[in-house]
């Protein structure tokens, strides 16, 4: 029974998305068979939106891990760096859209404020309308808003992992590089598939930052696929083809996690 609010929901998006149905239309509904994900494969604005997703997650995924490491590292002033680095995960992520879009306004932000100042005024770029920037601004918003939550499971991985195993390594002559290839990576094993895993489905699934910051513009440069099922179920009202991008988004999703339940099984456990 607690699965029901998903499990109906989901049905009724597969029902739908072979179908013709719209809202607000007098015309009447009718099965079309394959036809809304015939046109939503070969859409080229889907494709870009399906790119734009992968790039984000090949690139926002190994740089929010790689940071989320140096948070256990004995370097100077760490403890403001984890609070620093922890402070986004209490913003909601509308309000962080909103703050970094300020930022980002070319003549007035800060952000283009200090670049001007760096580079006597030889670098402003227009984050959010130059289709060669725009994804990046996104990403960086990306990295910012959620690192915190990569630092918390990180640090619980780290605490599991026994100190006397650094210590005999030590003893034995293993330097900084050597503990951490053979003790940390091991020991973080199921922490790392389990952060690349939730990592990977947040990029698939950002739609809140883009809508607000871009709209999914410019170009269609920082376009999502739940932006793209936005736009074609509700502000192209056909309800139809929206429910089949939510179903193509939804076997993505699936995809991840069954890779993630291989990769964590035990050893012996079929697969």
């Amino acid at each position: 029974m607690s699965e029901s609010p998903i499990i109906v929901p989901f049905l009724l998006a597969v029902g739908m998305s072979f179908t013709s149905v719209r809202l607000l239309s007098p015309l009447p509904t009718r099965f079309v068979g394959t036809e809304n994900y015939e046109r939503i494969l070969g859409d080229p604005d889907f494709i870009q939106a399906l790119g734009n997703n992968s790039r984000f997650a090949l690139l926002v995924v190994p740089l929010q891990t790689g940071l989320a490491l140096l948070v256990n590292q004995p370097i100077s002033g760490v403890k403001i760096f984890k609070l620093i680095y922890f402070m986004p995960l209490t913003m909601a992520l509308t309000a962080a859209a909103t703050i970094w879009k300020l930022l980002y306004v070319p003549d007035t932000g800060l952000i283009n404020g200090l670049l001007g100042w760096l580079t006597a005024g030889t670098v402003q770029p227009n984050w959010l309308r130059d289709q060669n920037v725009a994804l990046l601004a996104v990403m960086l918003v990306g990295i910012w808003q959620s690192a915190g939550f990569q630092m918390v499971i990180f640090l619980a991985g780290l605490q599991e992992i026994p100190a006397e195993l650094y210590e005999a390594s030590a003893i034995d002559g293993a330097g900084k590089w050597r503990q951490f290839r053979y003790i940390t990576l091991p020991g973080l094993r199921n922490t790392l598939i389990f952060i690349i895993t939730v990592n990977t489905v947040f990029a698939f699934r950002l739609f809140d930052t883009v809508y607000i910051m871009t709209k999914g513009g410019p170009l269609g440069s920082t376009s999502t696929m739940l932006l793209e099922m936005f736009t074609v179920g509700f502000n192209q009202l056909q309800i139809g083809r929206g429910s089949a991008v939510a179903v193509i988004f939804f076997l993505f999703v699936l995809v991840i996690n069954l890779v993630q339940r291989f990769w964590l099984r035990q050893e012996g456990e079929r697969p």
